[in-house]
């Protein structure tokens, strides 16, 4: 195993913050998030104050480094109000060097108790919406446990074009169940209609520890029905000016998601939160580190900004940090350029030569113009890829 002195950062990642609200009206039944039911009652200046303390607690780990963007998911973060808002991304102004124009995202469902604060979420200096419509068919959204139906999805999305927002990013699921090809791609054109100009377009799983894994959905398509969605899907898309840019991400020119682009190119982020998760790298001691926050709201907002709120802690070591890289960086459609290899792992890309040229022989990647970036053929079976560099950790 190489040891750990090996590595040198000789710059830092650019350096993103999460912000997690851990609270929705009802649980989805697909959903493996960190997300509770909300009661009669959201403590909702009591996690704010939370949330502050987290932040100022995280501050001596990121001295003099800039916040890239702001991400709020959940959850759902659009049950909060515009004025939580405010006093939190004040507090964050006030303690963190920010890039100027930076992307703020929330994340919010539709609902029409929810779509008057759209206009106040933009006062506030959030400039991007996420919205979770999944999909605009009635009985969809009922088999999906959604608290909406498909007329409040369209109205949510009027209101953001009214509030200002010029940025905003649609959520929509394929592969549902007893779902047809002409259903998912009339969801599609549905969406594509009101001009987003991002959409995440993605394949219902059934994951662990959700109800749909114990109980789950009958009907569900058939590989061939879904390649064939997918298929039709990625044409429309591509007419309709979407450029792919990540396994299920879809953006008009130049309207990638910056924070999520961060994810993928290993950057850093602060995650602050119940059950958030944040990776930070250290130039004084070469080392990557993973940290995650108590997930029960009430244990989190008793302990935040003390040690007792951090649930795990983990260094990445040289071993597995090519595989914690390549299983980001090569999510995205075009890769990333080499050097950024060094540059976010601190190791040379030498150092794990002859996994890149296994890859290469298989005809999975692609190394030519100074990118890493996965062939046609690697996207297609990512997993496959991504296997080459995961074994052979195993083996160091």
């Amino acid at each position: 195993m190489m040891p750990t002195d090996s590595r040198q950062f000789t710059v830092l990642p650019p350096l993103s913050l999460y912000i997690h609200i851990p609270w929705c009206i009802k649980k989805c039944p697909y959903c493996d998030f960190n997300s509770h039911t909300a009661g009669d009652h959201i403590p909702e200046d009591e996690y704010v104050d939370a949330l502050i303390r987290d932040i100022n607690s995280e501050l001596p780990n990121v001295w003099g480094r800039r916040i890239s963007s702001i991400f709020i998911g959940g959850g759902t973060p659009s049950l909060f109000s515009a004025t939580s808002y405010e006093r939190l991304l004040s507090h964050i102004h006030a303690v963190l060097p920010c890039l100027p124009d930076m992307e703020v995202t929330l994340e919010a469902n539709p609902g029409t108790f929810e779509q008057n604060k759209f206009s106040d979420f933009r006062k506030t200096g959030i400039n991007r919406l996420s919205i979770g419509i999944q999909s605009f068919d009635d009985l969809q959204l009922a088999a999906l446990g959604r608290v909406h139906n498909g007329l409040e999805a369209r109205r949510a999305i009027d209101m953001v074009h009214k509030a200002g927002f010029d940025n905003f990013n649609l959520d929509l699921m394929y592969a549902l169940p007893s779902q047809t090809t002409k259903q998912a791609i009339r969801d599609l054109k549905t969406a594509i209609s009101f001009k987003p100009t991002h959409l995440s377009h993605y394949q219902l799983t059934i994951e662990p520890n959700t109800f749909f894994h114990t109980h789950v959905p009958e009907k569900l398509p058939e590989n061939d029905l879904i390649w064939e969605i997918q298929h039709e899907s990625q044409q429309l898309l591509s007419n309709a000016g979407f450029q792919q840019y990540e396994v299920s991400a879809y953006s008009q020119t130049a309207r990638q998601s910056q924070h999520n682009l961060n994810y993928w190119q290993f950057g850093d982020y602060l995650g602050i939160g119940a059950g958030a998760h944040g990776k930070i790298s250290r130039a004084d001691n070469n080392q990557v580190y993973r940290v995650s926050k108590l997930r029960q709201p009430k244990a989190y907002m008793q302990h935040a900004g003390q040690a007792a709120a951090i649930s795990t802690q983990d260094d990445i070591t040289p071993a597995q940090i090519d595989f914690e890289f390549m299983l980001n960086a090569l999510r995205l459609k075009q890769g990333v350029e080499s050097e950024l290899y060094q540059q976010r792992t601190g190791q040379s890309l030498d150092s794990i030569e002859e996994k890149i040229q296994l890859a290469v022989t298989k005809g999975l990647l692609d190394t030519s113009q100074q990118r890493i970036k996965p062939t046609e053929q690697g996207f297609l079976f990512l997993n496959d890829l991504l296997l080459i560099f995961l074994q052979e950790d195993e083996n160091s």
